[in-house]
């Protein structure tokens, strides 16, 4: 059976097209990952487009040059695209240069070489290949956010284009008579366009999983996360911190809750305006998420009012964490925020095994509430005394979290 490669490299080139013109539509409203991807399939279309114009042309001419430079320029060009789009999927920052400078670099080489045929092949085979290798590389590393088996798809894909692009490369470098045009009826060359349509449709395929995965995380993130100050939210707070005091029980080390209101904040809202009122939130929860210790667990409760579970934490510690929040603010809220702002806490610990977390948050909230008509601006402990005075000792210690919320 004859198998044209002409046609499958249009064949090729048209699925391309398609996907650049289907992926925007399909996928709607997407983030910067998803629309350089959708930009690198673009790129590549046209340069297997322009790379299939160029045969039109006699070869050696100006019209061939310029159409195949181009056309190298849209493959490396939308390959490194498509690599900083897979490193932002897999949550890492997309600022590998490396793809890029290659995307620059091999269009100039190959112009300038153009009018060896054997150095041009080998030059751009050989840069694509090496471009591949550093995105395999880059999709083998452990990615920073839990992702699907898209990424083991797109990595196979690379191997097998890598190796025939590789052997074409050689081909025309070294065998030239053996490889005399890119559609020259080649074994290897056979390889590579079969292998570059496999490779187009397992990538428009890894894409779509990619823009799942993220989809599926963006809603796992807005399920537990409170909008506006990005701290969690009250269910997700919850979950996580019977969570945590299941754990305590079981190794018997000490828990605390402690639970804060904001003092006068319909005063905020109703003299100064929601926007203060919200600034004023998002403040709050930025200093209690730079203050709390890995393994604490900071959450929106409602309206103003804010959970801290501490773990590892007995009375003492919970109550020095409430004086160094309150020097903090006492030092930072008018420079910040424009006006003075101050909290009403109750704290509880875990009392015994049996304990159970809506329990502590009642005694929590009960210790809040009578924190509010003692006249606000002051903690009650779990026995339901008063460590305002514990503050003063505290005043010098704000500028850890100071630094750390900005």
């Amino acid at each position: 059976m004859h198998i044209d490669i002409a046609t499958l490299l249009i064949g090729m080139t048209v699925c391309m097209i398609t996907m650049a013109v289907a992926l925007p539509a399909v996928m709607g409203e997407v983030n910067q990952a998803a629309r350089r991807a959708q930009a690198g399939i673009l790129m590549q279309a046209c340069g297997w487009a322009l790379l299939l114009l160029s045969g039109l042309f006699a070869p050696g001419s100006l019209a061939d040059l310029t159409a195949s430079s181009f056309a190298m320029a849209g493959l490396a060009g939308g390959l490194a695209l498509n690599a900083t789009a897979f490193d932002l999927w897999c949550g890492r920052p997309a600022h590998d240069r490396a793809p890029a400078v290659i995307a620059i670099v091999l269009p100039v080489g190959y112009a300038v070489g153009f009018s060896s045929y054997a150095f041009r092949v080998g030059w751009a085979n050989g840069l694509l290949t090496l471009q591949m290798a550093l995105v395999a590389i880059a999709l083998w590393r452990k990615p920073a956010v839990t992702v699907g088996r898209w990424r083991y798809l797109l990595l196979f894909s690379l191997i097998g284009q890598m190796v025939v692009t590789a052997g074409r490369g050689v081909l025309g470098a070294f065998f030239t008579e053996s490889y005399p045009t890119f559609l020259a009826p080649h074994p290897i060359n056979l390889a590579f366009a079969l292998m570059a349509n496999a490779t187009t449709v397992l990538s428009l395929v890894a894409i779509l999983l990619a823009h799942r995965d993220e989809a599926a995380r963006e809603l796992q993130r807005l399920a537990t996360e409170d909008g506006l100050t990005g701290v969690l939210n009250r269910r997700a707070w919850v979950a996580s911190a019977t969570t945590a005091l299941s754990l305590s029980e079981r190794h018997g080390h000490p828990v605390a809750v402690l639970m804060i209101d904001l003092d006068h904040f319909k005063r905020i809202n109703d003299a100064l305006g929601h926007d203060a009122g919200d600034r004023a939130l998002t403040f709050v929860a930025r200093a209690l998420r730079a203050a709390v210790r890995s393994g604490d667990l900071v959450g929106r409760y409602g309206g103003e009012e804010f959970c801290v579970l501490m773990n590892h934490a007995d009375l003492q510690a919970t109550i020095a964490f409430d004086a160094r929040m309150r020097a903090f603010l006492g030092e930072a809220a008018k420079g910040e925020l424009g006006f003075e702002l101050n909290y009403s806490a109750g704290i509880a610990t875990r009392e015994g095994v049996e304990d159970s977390l809506a329990a502590m948050l009642k005694r929590a909230d009960d210790n809040l509430y009578a924190a509010k008509h003692q006249g606000r601006a002051r903690t009650l402990d779990s026995a339901g005394l008063s460590v305002h005075d514990t503050i003063t000792r505290s005043s010098g210690n704000y500028a850890a979290i100071a630094a750390a919320s900005g």
